[in-house]
Formats: C-alpha cells, structure tokens, sequence
C-alpha cells in the first residue's frame, strides 16, 4: 500500500471514531449501555469507573483490526488496510484518554486552560454533565466542541420542555 494512502486511512479513520464515539456515547451509553457508563455521572472517589470497560471496547476493535491485518492470523486473507484502520482508532483512543480523562475529567494531571479552543472543549464537556440522569443532555462528542453559549440554550430548552432534569448552576 502507498505510504499516502496509509496515511489518509489513519487520518480518515481518527475523524471517523469522532463521529463513532459521538453515536455511541448518546445512543448507547446513554441508552441500553447506561448501566456501565451511569458510574461516570455520579460523584465517587472510585480510581476506575464500570465506564471504563468503554475503552476495552474500543482496544478490541483496535485489536480485532490488527488481527485482520496480521499474515499470522489471517494468512493469505490478510487484510492490509486492517492495520491502518486499527492504528487510528489506537490514536484517537489516545486523543481520548489524553482530552476526555486527562484534561476534562483530571483523572491523570490537573491543568485548567484558560482560553482557546480547550477551554471551550472542557466548558462543553461540563455542560454534558448538567444533567442528572440519561436523558437529554447536550455535547456528546468527545474532541470536537461546540460553542458552549448554544449548548446551554439547548439546556434550557430541554428543561424547560421536560426532557432532562439540569443542573441550575451549570447554566449561569
């Protein structure tokens, strides 16, 4: 394979785990997978979190597409874009841990931006957690971040509506 073509496949398959991870989080996490991921919206002093078996998911799809890739496993069915499509989803769980649990949550260093576009990413990611319980709830990516004026609005507009109970203080 064209070393352009790897390249354009890692970086093609790290935009697309954004939109994967976005999909996943509000209809699963925040629907049939509320189970695991409920932990995660609740206050606790826990080291690891039952949401955290969201990752293994997301190394196994990494894994299943190296395997796919791997002349030992697969032999002369090995799939070559497999190892590619594997090394970017391996990246954009790095992103993730690195962003999700190092700079919003502070599972792993404490360091607050204080503008640019972090800022508005941990702001977005905190108005994700205005509410209390599955339903409703805004900012479900987990890299890209809108403007987090709008997401409070949309907020106010699903408490406001009925649909999700919020926390006042995250809207001031």
């Amino acid at each position: 394979m064209h070393p352009l073509a790897a390249i354009a496949i890692v970086i093609a398959t790290v935009a697309a785990m954004e939109w994967v991870a976005w999909a996943s989080h509000k209809y699963i996490m925040h629907g049939w997978g509320w189970g695991w991921h409920r932990d995660h919206h609740e206050p606790h002093d826990n080291t690891f979190e039952k949401n955290d078996l969201y990752a293994v998911v997301g190394a196994a799809m990494s894994i299943s597409m190296f395997a796919l890739s791997s002349p030992l496993i697969m032999g002369a069915d090995a799939w070559a874009p497999g190892l590619w499509i594997g090394l970017g989803i391996l990246f954009y769980g790095i992103i993730y841990t690195l962003v999700h649990d190092g700079l919003v949550h502070q599972r792993y260093f404490r360091w607050v931006p204080k503008h640019g576009y972090l800022k508005r990413l941990v702001q977005a990611h905190k108005l994700h957690h205005a509410t209390i319980g599955k339903e409703g709830g805004v900012s479900f990516g987990f890299v890209l971040a809108r403007d987090p004026a709008k997401l409070k609005q949309e907020l106010k507009a699903q408490r406001e509506a009925g649909i999700a109970i919020v926390r006042d203080s995250q809207l001031t």
